[in-house]
């Protein structure tokens, strides 16, 4: 589903959604008052003190907001009834809410905390992983060793609070609200050792042990298939409960991140990713394959 196609409620939102996702809504449902109503970016920010970029920047959710300005905006967009305006001026506190991620991002890249409060909020994650187990997947001593990895020249104190991150995150797997996940390894980020034999062992083991929960499907992809759909590398597809939220399609680079919700987008990797669940093992025997390898260090 593409931004904007779906106009629900904000009322609609769901529990488990983040301040991340809110921002999104509201930027969203601002954005389509506005062009109802025939009014440009510029018009926008000159009646709100403000320039056109901010109201992009707004629009797509990447600012937080000024209850001020939005009624401002609402004023000039025609919505006078009151219901109507409590309730887009409800999100606006909602989206404002820093979550709890926020207390790390002194050890974060600036554009990382986007995805953990998009992460929180979805009901549906997809992933395909190429040089190392997802995150939502590492125990705490390959977390160390990749992050430790990662962070050559950080203080001992950073990579802890990095890793203690990234533990956080995974406890959204075994919440109240745990989304489906569905994730794909590639056989390499198996075989790739990092933190030692013994952190391999548990990874491996505890790779086992998760595939058993019923919200986690777990494949790998074997080296033996040889070309497959996953060769533009590793990404995460995020669907969400709102319906006025379309899908998300992130991946990681050195230095930034791209975040894709154009419906053309989002359809050729939800296509790869189906592509690659078909080519690769079972489940079952993508664990199979999973002990084999733990069997081969002893």
């Amino acid at each position: 589903m593409s931004a904007g196609e779906s106009w629900g409620s904000p009322q609609t939102l769901s529990p488990g959604g983040g301040s991340v996702v809110r921002r999104i809504l509201l930027g969203s449902q601002l954005r389509r008052l506005r062009e109802s109503h025939g009014i440009t970016r510029e018009a926008a920010g000159y009646s709100i003190r403000a320039s056109e970029s901010k109201i992009s920047r707004m629009e797509l959710g990447r600012v937080s907001f000024k209850s001020r300005d939005v009624e401002d905006l609402l004023t000039l967009y025609g919505v006078a009834d009151g219901a109507e305006r409590g309730a887009l001026l409800s999100l606006v506190k909602e989206a404002n809410v820093a979550g709890w991620w926020h207390t790390y991002s002194d050890v974060l890249p600036g554009w990382f905390p986007t995805y953990v409060g998009l992460e929180g909020a979805a009901s549906f994650i997809r992933a395909y992983e190429v040089q190392f187990v997802h995150g939502l997947l590492q125990t705490e001593g390959y977390a160390h060793a990749v992050v430790a990895r990662g962070m050559k020249d950080a203080a001992q104190a950073d990579i802890d609070r990095r890793v203690a991150l990234r533990l956080e995150r995974q406890k959204l797997l075994v919440s109240e609200h745990a989304p489906d996940f569905h994730v794909v390894l590639d056989e390499a980020a198996l075989q790739r050792p990092y933190g030692g034999r013994k952190v391999m062992r548990g990874q491996l083991q505890h790779l086992i042990d998760i595939a058993e929960r019923p919200n986690v499907t777990l494949q790998v992809m074997p080296f033996g298939f040889g070309g497959h759909s996953g060769e533009t590398g590793a990404f995460a597809m995020l669907t969400f409960p709102e319906s006025d939220l379309s899908d998300i399609v992130y991946m990681e680079q050195l230095t930034s991140a791209l975040y894709l919700d154009k419906r053309e987008d989002v359809t050729q990797y939800a296509r790869a990713m189906e592509q690659l669940q078909a080519e690769c093992p079972t489940p079952a025997k993508s664990v199979d394959l999973i002990r084999g390898l733990l069997s081969e260090m002893d």
